[in-house]
């Protein structure tokens, strides 16, 4: 099955989050399809801290990839975003 995740990335108390498009037997932080964005949790005022490439993520989620519960939470997150 294909899943929507985060995998993560940065240094130790300095997590970095790229959202892939991934194998679901694939470990968390292993190979993957496709890098659909990315989620900085302790970004700096004035600096990007979530992109996520929302027609990427639709196409994937057509052909049956599920998103992670995290993954949906930044997506609606994101899309109230692009809205506003």
């Amino acid at each position: 099955m294909v899943v929507i995740r985060l995998s993560r990335g940065g240094s130790k108390n300095r997590p970095y989050y790229n959202v892939v498009v991934a194998d679901s037997r694939n470990r968390r932080d292993g190979r993957f399809i496709e890098r659909v964005g990315f989620y900085n949790p302790l970004a700096t005022e004035g600096t990007e801290s979530l992109r996520i490439a929302m027609d990427r993520v639709s196409h994937w989620h057509d052909k049956g990839a599920q998103m992670s519960d995290t993954v949906a939470r930044l997506v609606k997150k994101a899309g109230a975003a692009a809205k506003a």
